[in-house]
């Protein structure tokens, strides 16, 4: 399989996942950060969005839930936490921009590559 950076026709501006780094295992997360600090150019963007963790805490009950669930299907699964999301963004290349409360107790979270 061609790796899909490599096969896109011009130059990458931003990613999006949505509702990918919850129901993947952890080491999708990685990659995808260690993908985006590698393919974005500089100021490039990162867009993710879906239920988080704060501050190694749900921000809600029905976000605590869908945890449980989630880890009962995998247990490589689960609602991550954004500082741990953020910490390993940091070390590829990747800065919290900004992060937004969204409904539903989702966020969307924006990241941009280093200069």
């Amino acid at each position: 399989m061609r790796d899909p950076v490599e096969a896109w026709p011009g130059p990458l501006v931003a990613i999006l996942a949505i509702n990918l780094v919850h129901i993947a295992p952890w080491a999708v997360t990685l990659a995808l950060l260690e993908g985006a600090g590698h393919a974005l150019p500089s100021d490039g963007l990162l867009f993710l969005y879906g239920p988080f963790m704060q501050g190694g805490r749900h921000t809600s009950a029905s976000n605590e839930s869908f945890d449980r669930l989630l880890r009962s299907h995998d247990p490589a699964w689960g609602v991550r936490d954004l500082d741990s999301v953020a910490a390993s963004a940091g070390h590829a290349g990747l800065r919290l921009e900004r992060s937004i409360t969204m409904p539903a107790n989702n966020l969307s979270v924006l990241f941009r590559r280093d200069p």
